[in-house]
């Protein structure tokens, strides 16, 4: 390589070193002037993340490690006692954050990659596509998403596999029509209409001309849609049709502990238990949903109000 082929290569190196110092500098500079609930919302979800990932080092015991007392108190060696098999309440609470909200997570990504797929296709295509995937959309749409899951759950099993692409499939009619809705404002500027006449691949408009223009309420809506599913993933799991033991889940723990609330008047500890996976639930759907009240009112263009 000659010396001045090293110098371009170094002078581009460096080039980007700072766009993504940059990049890095404006996106702080936009948390600190977050308010407070965005920044309540991003502590919950990072603290979520770290226990998830760290879940074999941060629980005492293991997932599924069974003890001789069940139902033990709160204290000593079980921080909130064992459930109805010995089981210890406080390692399950940390695995069910790995399982519960990374199964999550990843049945969101994948509707997305479905609903979102199909919904630029239609808008960019339009015709017959169009309107054969709208209207398969809407007849899924018109049953009710839980009750659907239940039967095809029932049908072939409550295997990962299924529970993630039961899920996926049914929550993508939700993000069909949004992405197209938003999709079908962008097809008719100019623009796109100028990157088809130069002879571009229907994937290249897609994903340059249309995806960057409607990716704010996308983003938004992957917030909420994670915590529908997030949500739904738990109510399966306390119905017996989810997440199956010995893994961990906040909505079959919520199942496996209910009877413990009749023993309020005799043990308020006991009666709680319960209680933790639910709290769990509701306290990382407020961080997301605050999160995302955030990025929206970042992304709409309204000003503070002081």
């Amino acid at each position: 390589m000659s010396e001045s082929d090293q110098g371009y290569s170094a002078v581009a190196e460096a080039g980007s070193v700072l766009e993504r110092r940059s990049l890095w500098l404006r996106a702080w500079l936009e948390l600190r002037k977050a308010p407070v609930s965005a920044w309540i919302g991003l502590v919950i979800i990072v603290s979520y993340v770290i226990v998830a990932v760290f879940a074999p080092w941060i629980a005492p015991y293991g997932e599924a490690e069974v003890h001789p007392q069940p139902y033990a108190p709160w204290g000593g060696d079980f921080i909130f006692g064992t459930d109805q098999i010995g089981r210890d309440v406080f390692t399950r609470l940390i695995y069910g954050a790995r399982n519960t909200v990374g199964i999550a997570f990843v049945t969101t990504i994948i509707a997305f990659l479905m609903g979102g797929g199909l919904a630029l296709a239609a808008a960019v295509r339009g015709g017959w596509i169009d309107q054969v995937l709208s209207r398969f959309v809407d007849v899924l749409m018109a049953i009710p998403n839980l009750i659907f899951a239940l039967m095809l759950l029932s049908m072939f099993g409550s295997s990962l596999i299924n529970i993630i692409m039961i899920i996926a499939i049914l929550d993508s009619t939700r993000v069909f029509r949004l992405t197209r809705a938003v999709a079908m404002n962008v097809v008719v500027m100019d623009y796109v209409e100028a990157a088809r006449l130069r002879g571009e691949s229907i994937g290249w408009v897609m994903r340059r001309e249309i995806l960057p223009n409607i990716l704010p309420p996308l983003v938004a809506e992957f917030g909420l849609r994670f915590c529908f599913v997030f949500l739904t993933i738990a109510a399966l799991s306390f119905l017996g049709v989810g997440i199956q033991p010995p893994t961990a889940d906040w909505g079959s723990m919520v199942r496996e502990n209910a009877g413990l609330i009749q023993f309020a008047q005799y043990d308020i500890k006991a009666a709680i238990t319960p209680l933790l996976p639910a709290g769990a639930i509701a306290l990382l759907t407020v961080g997301v949903n605050f999160v995302v009240d955030w990025f929206l009112h970042k992304t709409s263009g309204l000003r503070d109000e002081h």
